[in-house]
């Protein structure tokens, strides 16, 4: 890994716990001689801010603290090359994360040293028309938008098309596999994968579950649907308007301090 020169730390909105930790990361990271940047809303005294815009030029490394909410969403701030570093607050497992704020003296001497590594995961983004929606690192769900219909959907991909009646469909990454895809039944993947799992939500005549290559899928609905990016936003599209799945120029990469197999399994308790 490259030398770290500056961090832009990015906090859970309204959590205590998650400021204490940041304002002590910031403190530790500078004492090392790396300039602490806050992310709106965080202010940190001592800090300069830093909008999400200017992240990619200014920041070395992102220090996401919070969930994996938290870290989803810092990935959509930051959509370009700049690595990733998790910290769990606890609550939760942080099926994403590294490390939890018992470990931030360490983890900075790490980093500070040059120990770290990263750890890359493929990411994909939806499209329909001209309208590109925000990426994705767990999975692109898309779902009907009106609950009284079942929807018929047509999904393309690879030159072969299915067509079934259903609520909707999760498109997951290897990344995603533990998260709503495994909630419905999908497999769990490696992390380091290159494919994508297909996986129906509530079919009318049973659809197994799919693991197929990064191709472009193309999604057709009767009814109007909504496209939900990481479970965390949602957009509208109209009935017959075609959604196209596609991987993202750039791939997530994560910092990591410590070489596990099947980091996801072990967080879930396997």
């Amino acid at each position: 890994m490259g030398k770290i020169r500056s961090v832009a730390i990015i906090t859970k909105r309204k959590n205590a716990d998650a400021i204490s930790a940041a304002t002590k990361i910031a403190s530790i990271f500078s004492a090392g001689g790396v300039v602490a940047l806050a992310v709106p809303p965080l202010r940190i005294r001592g800090c300069r801010a830093v909008r999400p815009e200017e992240i990619e030029k200014q920041a070395d490394l992102v220090v996401a603290i919070g969930g994996d909410g938290t870290t989803l969403k810092a990935f959509r701030m930051v959509p370009g090359k700049v690595p990733l570093l998790s910290i769990n607050i606890g609550g939760h497992r942080g099926i994403l994360s590294e490390i939890d704020t018992k470990n931030l003296e360490n983890a900075v001497a790490e980093i500070l040293a040059g120990r770290g590594f990263y750890d890359s995961r493929l990411r994909i983004q939806a499209s329909s028309g001209k309208t590109r929606f925000p990426p994705a690192l767990n999975e692109i769900l898309i779902t009907r938008a009106d609950l009284t219909r079942t929807p018929t959907y047509t999904i393309k991909i690879m030159g072969d098309e299915i067509t079934s009646r259903m609520d909707g469909i999760f498109i997951s990454t290897p990344t995603g596999s533990t998260g709503h895809s495994l909630s419905v039944g999908g497999p769990v993947l490696h992390e380091g994968m290159d494919c994508l799992i297909l996986t129906p939500v509530a079919p009318v005549n049973r659809l197994p579950q799919i693991v197929v290559p990064v191709e472009d899928i193309l999604v057709k609905s009767t009814h109007r649907s909504y496209v939900v990016v990481d479970g965390q936003e949602s957009f509208k599209v109209e009935a017959g308007q075609k959604i196209r799945i596609s991987r993202y120029r750039q791939d997530a990469r994560f910092l990591r301090l410590h070489k596990k197999g099947m980091r996801q399994l072990e967080k879930l308790g396997f």
